[in-house]
């Protein structure tokens, strides 16, 4: 989510060992039956992309981002960005099968006190509320101690299959986050993450941090961006448009004939949502 610079809102034994051998070995062994929506069998989908070879969103590509409510799977768009957390793979297969590339929405600058793995976080690491209930700030100078956590969510998003990841909450430098963060402490941190993201094998999206795109560019394949239009600041990602980068945007406040126009010129893929980002949808595509 978007958020200004003061911090209010913008906008996861032996015998065992024979046993198993012995298991290997026997045709059908099984210790429960076959469920096709079991997430147990994390597995990338066979439309994935193969391991080495990253997608490579273009300018133009439609797309439903959706992080509440229950999931409307039938949009007729390329691309979904989903919940990493709150979707396992065979929902990621089924999009996948009729041709959709999916994206792992993570929150990465930010804690959130209902994820399973939030008692992993120290302390330390947590600042402020970031204006959104159950939230805070992350201390992104303390790389160490960020990189296996994050590395495990972005290791979940592989296993599920999905083709991206959106890491969310990359412009804490911008915002009163209760730790001294800079320009530098910022570029660190969003490195950091899309070397996690590219040595798995996704794609990944810098989100928002608009004022760092030129030094990013080459760091990331793609943008998610919220309220450009509304801030006046959509030019400022069209680098990416040029270097034939997709920029999915999303507007909240202003009516799609406020917006789109531009969006269509700028060649971002611009939606108008809900601020919960439920099913509901209005594409610049379709605005015409």
């Amino acid at each position: 989510m978007r958020f200004d610079k003061s911090g209010a809102a913008r906008s996861g034994t032996s015998l065992a060992v024979a046993g198993a051998l012995l298991c290997a070995l026997l045709a059908g062994c099984s210790t429960k039956p076959d469920d096709p929506d079991d997430d147990t069998d994390a597995r990338p989908s066979p439309s994935a992309s193969p391991r080495g070879e990253r997608w490579q969103p273009k300018p133009g590509l439609d797309w439903q981002w959706q992080l509440s409510g229950r999931l409307d799977p039938d949009v007729d768009v390329p691309v979904y960005d989903i919940d990493g957390f709150d979707h396992d793979a065979s929902v990621v297969r089924k999009l996948q099968a009729r041709g959709v590339r999916v994206i792992c929405y993570i929150n990465a600058g930010a804690w959130e006190d209902w994820r399973p793995d939030a008692d992993d976080f120290p302390k330390r690491l947590l600042g402020r509320g970031n204006g959104w209930e159950g939230e805070r700030w992350l201390d992104i100078r303390q790389l160490d101690v960020l990189r296996p956590l994050i590395a495990k969510r972005f290791d979940m998003c592989r296993q599920k299959g999905f083709d991206a990841v959106e890491p969310d909450q990359m412009d804490g430098y911008e915002n009163r986050t209760g730790f001294p963060l800079t320009a530098r402490h910022q570029l660190d941190f969003n490195r950091m993450l899309s070397r996690l993201a590219r040595e798995r094998g996704l794609a990944v999206a810098l989100k928002n941090d608009v004022d760092q795109v030129r030094e990013l560019l080459d760091d990331f394949d793609f943008a998610v961006n919220e309220e450009c239009a509304a801030y006046r600041e959509c030019e400022k990602l069209k680098p990416f448009v040029d270097a034939g980068k997709a920029v999915f945007h999303v507007e909240y406040r202003l009516k799609a004939a406020q917006f789109c126009e531009q969006s269509r010129k700028l060649g971002l893929s611009s939606l108008v949502k809900r601020l919960d980002l439920d099913a509901w949808r209005q594409s610049c595509a379709d605005a015409r």
